[in-house]
């Protein structure tokens, strides 16, 4: 048993990819379903939580970002008129900013504080000391993210729960906060053994983790569990477009792998295309984070409708195995039979 599930493994938040329905099926398959909030409002965090509690009597995770927006500190313009090309390409009116880039952070908490979740995991920081004790007080479990040991540490003083080893292989968006996210890309196996020879906090192993083997093998290793996000993309119960899973089941991950700041301004890892390679050759008009992912916003989703796969963030973690297209259950079930669970 793992935080009351029937098996160590976590589905990995996945914001604009993760759906109510991906994470009742992890969970009523004896793992733990996330929910990636880090987008949503507190009244649709609210309304999220209630809809899986209504499909589900186990445990389950909510991630946000611990991240508070900042003003803008530089002319947008630039990227503005850039990205104005590719909407054109499209049929778009010119793009432009929003007032509001991203939701609260402080106002989504209060939401998982309310509704009392069992799990509240986040990334790209840490949360003020008062709003880590008062999810401590209400019995709700705290994981935070950590790409190097240092950040380990730093949340072990901050008094969470569990240490969330994000390596350097994993998709999406790099959880790094104390360093350059390029000195922080340690592969999740050295990552792992660095926390446990040093943490004696449990630690949930992350990062190109697709076949039970792997499993297997960190579990072998001290983590207490796994976190798994992009083997379950190509699931039917994943709001993933066709365009986006076709690329990462068609690709080569291994091989077309990058990270970039080109779609969201913070560091993250998918497959590399046109637009990262465009967007890329003038790195210096790309805007702080949420800034640029709410710049590049309309692009994506139009480009998803539009099944154009060169303007879509297709984030992805790194590994050589073969993705496989099938139910969340059978997946789950058939990971748990690999990893001999």
């Amino acid at each position: 048993m793992f935080w009351g599930a029937k098996y160590p493994i976590v589905l990995a938040p996945m914001g604009g990819v993760g759906t109510v329905e991906l994470a009742a099926a992890v969970s009523n398959a004896g793992g733990i379903g996330s929910l990636a909030a880090a987008y949503l409002s507190p009244q649709e965090i609210t309304r999220q939580i209630n809809e899986l509690r209504s499909r589900i009597d186990r445990p389950f995770a909510v991630n946000l970002f611990a991240q508070e927006t900042k003003p803008l500190d530089r002319d947008p313009e630039p990227m503005l008129s850039l990205l104005a090309r590719f909407h054109e390409e499209l049929g778009l009116a010119p793009p432009a900013l929003p007032q509001k880039p991203a939701e609260v952070f402080e106002e989504q908490a209060a939401a998982l504080l309310e509704a009392k979740v069992p799990i509240f995991s986040f990334t790209l920081g840490i949360p003020r000391a008062k709003l880590l004790a008062d999810f401590e007080s209400s019995g709700t479990i705290v994981a935070g993210t950590a790409t190097t040991l240092a950040e380990a540490i730093a949340l072990r003083d901050s008094g969470v729960d569990a240490i969330i080893a994000q390596g350097a292989e994993a998709g999406a968006h790099r959880g790094t906060f104390l360093d350059d996210y390029e000195k922080s890309l340690v592969p999740a196996v050295t990552l792992v053994k660095q926390i446990r020879n040093s943490l004696s906090l449990p630690v949930i192993a992350s990062g190109g983790i697709r076949h039970g083997k792997a499993i297997a093998e960190f579990l072998d290793q001290g983590a207490a569990a796994v976190q798994i996000g992009t083997a379950f993309i190509p699931c039917p119960e994943s709001s993933a477009s066709d365009v986006y899973k076709r690329a990462i089941m068609t690709g080569r991950p291994e091989a077309k792998s990058v990270i970039t700041l080109a779609f969201s301004g913070r560091p993250a890892r998918g497959l590399s295309n046109r637009f990262i390679e465009e967007i890329e050759k003038h790195a210096e008009f790309i805007l702080p984070f949420p800034w640029q992912n709410a710049a590049t916003r309309a692009l994506r989703n139009a480009a998803a409708k539009a099944g154009r796969s060169e303007f879509l963030s297709l984030w992805a973690g790194r590994g050589a195995t073969p993705l496989r297209q099938m139910p969340a259950e059978l997946l789950f079930k058939t990971l748990v039979k690999e990893a001999g669970l």
